[in-house]
């Protein structure tokens, strides 16, 4: 696979590999973990209790923050650490940030392990991916670039897939901790496996020398962030004091405070690249003028993908029949990967408050109600059995295999995020392979053309899902996993045409001396997208009607898709002109 690449290709191809297994595995649990309650009879396995609008809203403002931080991170690569040191620096914050979580509970502890994730992300993602296209500016290696990606975007797939069988195993074996804790356990060995391989990456970690009239790091900081945060106060307090009625529910442009201020807090950092542009001289002025306007395009494609992580782990959990077959149940029951439920389940006794009543022995008294798993699932709910809850406790061999004889298997929520990941794996070869023979026949897409293409494939995906909801009745019985499965395949193969594209395109056209600072961009664009990937999942909630939330997200695609063809031209004459 790495034969006629550069030899630093699998050096940040393993990397990449178990830095994106930590950051799946967080989030495709995270949700699940938000939205749980406590359960007395497993406190390892309690969750923090949100309601559905409140973890969508943690959700979109984590993943958004998560890709708006690599603006720092890039600039002060670009001109101050380097990118290697800058990489090391971020795999060791998320790697603390992973083990906070392991933290039970929702106390400091919690916001400040997202901090320590956020801020590491901004210094590792877009570092990375530079490092991977600088592996290519020697003339030897040049023309396979876009393979290139392709095989580094396959390895933040593999990290991918395996990550949330680890989460559900710990998860349903051991509790949420021990789930996060393996995450920042694999963050500590990719960063000492990229310490291992710096001899093959030392050559293009090379800082871009300054132009005249270029800002100073302080400069760009105190001109971007401080906006930023005045901007972040605007958004979250005038909506309110100009519109608001002062009832619980304050008046907001987009539902939540928390939205209107990271919306706004984005204006002065967007204002910042459109002044890089009317600045700049020359070839440089084309080059970033060709590559803002696809940075816009693609959100988009952001707001639909990462849908992944609330909505469609929503539907999975909420509207889909997982019930194992017998075979498949009895294999996943060895390896401890079922998900065990019965007909009713133990959760703690509350009090008008809704705190919990504590017994003599100052342990949570707990009673039994219904499994909701099985209110609009064809499966029919097994006898009630409270003898057996919980599983093991003060239980023979033989009364515990006879209380499994009463439960269902199922399977986990979270593995559905490993669905994608497991089509990129598989499908990376043959699209690679397709556009590896169309360019043999001279009839290979542009790079935005790609994109462009990407994009309409996109669209097709959430048409799957539409579909779902209206074939479940908007999700009245649980419907089967093949619609999951199906959405998951055709956004993949929009995924291979834009995503590493798109990361080829920014290393390739960017001023050199700017490019960390426009992967920034690119990371921009997608945290803008994330954050309207947790909006449009609180719609979903909020929908009586799901097939309207999931339209909502084609005509999104349609119309993205429509403005990069209509950038076309314009990109493939700035590529023609500076690169050949």
């Amino acid at each position: 696979m790495f034969k006629n690449h550069p030899k630093g290709l699998p050096v940040l191809f393993f990397t990449e590999m178990w830095e994106r297994f930590g950051f799946y595995l967080m989030l495709g649990i995270f949700t699940l973990y938000m939205k749980a309650g406590a359960n007395g009879a497993y406190p390892a396995k309690s969750g923090l209790g949100f309601d559905g609008a409140t973890a969508s809203d943690i959700y979109g403002t984590y993943i958004a923050l998560v890709y708006l931080t690599p603006f720092i991170g890039g600039l002060l690569a670009d001109r101050i650490l380097g990118y290697r040191r800058s990489i090391v620096i971020g795999g060791v914050l998320m790697g603390l940030g992973y083990c906070g979580l392991a933290i039970p509970g929702y106390g400091v502890h919690f916001f400040l392990s997202l901090l320590l994730i956020i801020v590491g992300n901004g210094f590792f993602k877009p570092n990375i991916s530079t490092l991977v296209g600088n592996l290519y500016n020697d003339d030897k290696y040049r023309s396979s670039r876009d393979e290139g990606f392709n095989i580094f975007y396959m390895g933040i797939n593999i990290g991918a897939l395996a990550c949330n069988f680890v989460a559900a195993y710990l998860r349903i074996n051991y509790g949420w901790g021990y789930a996060f804790l393996a995450a920042g356990i694999g963050m500590f060995i990719g960063v000492a496996w990229f310490l291992a391989g710096q001899k093959h990456t030392v050559h293009a970690d090379v800082l871009k020398p300054t132009q005249p009239g270029d800002q100073a790091v302080g400069s760009i900081l105190g001109q971007v962030f401080v906006p930023a945060f005045a901007f972040a106060a605007v958004g979250w307090f005038v909506p309110d004091l100009l519109l608001g009625d002062g009832g619980e529910k304050p008046f907001t442009f987009l539902g939540k405070q928390s939205n209107d201020a990271f919306l706004f807090a984005c204006v002065p950092v967007a204002w910042f690249y459109s002044s890089l542009w009317r600045k700049a001289q020359g070839e440089d002025k084309e080059r970033l003028g060709a590559l803002l306007p696809l940075c816009a395009a693609v959100i988009a494609f952001w707001a639909i993908f990462h849908q992944n992580g609330d909505a469609l782990t929503t539907w999975a959990e909420e509207h889909t029949e997982r019930e194992m077959p017998v075979t498949m149940a009895s294999a996943a029951s060895q390896v401890g990967l079922a998900q065990e439920v019965f007909s009713q389940r133990r959760v703690p006794k509350l009090d008008a408050n809704k705190k919990e009543i504590k017994g003599a022995d100052g342990k949570p008294e707990t009673v039994l109600e219904p499994e909701p798993y099985f209110k609009n699932s064809k499966t029919p709910a097994p006898a009630p059995t409270p003898e057996c809850l919980p599983v093991g406790a003060d239980l023979s061999e033989a009364q515990q295999a006879e209380c499994s004889k009463k439960s269902v298997k199922l399977v986990s929520s979270e593995l559905f995020q490993s669905v994608n990941a497991f089509f990129v794996v598989a499908l990376t070869p043959l699209v690679v392979g397709v556009f590896a023979w169309l360019r043999r026949r001279k009839k290979e897409p542009s790079t935005p053309g790609k994109i462009a293409l990407g994009m309409f494939i996109t669209a097709l995906s959430t048409l799957v899902m539409v579909t779902a909801a209206v074939m479940t009745h908007n999700g009245e019985i649980r419907g089967t996993m093949m619609w999951l499965v199906g959405t998951y395949f055709v956004v993949t193969i929009g995924e291979l045409c834009l995503s590493p594209m798109g990361l080829s395109m920014v290393s390739k056209l960017s001023p050199p001396r700017l490019t960390a600072l426009m992967m920034g961009a690119w990371f921009l664009s997608t945290s803008i997208g994330n954050k309207l990937a947790g909006i449009l999942s609180a719609l979903f909630n909020a929908f009586e009607t799901k097939a309207y939330a999931f339209g909502i997200n084609c005509l999104l695609a349609l119309a993205s898709c429509g403005l990069i063809l209509a950038m076309l031209p314009r990109l493939k004459r700035v590529m023609a002109k500076y690169l050949g």
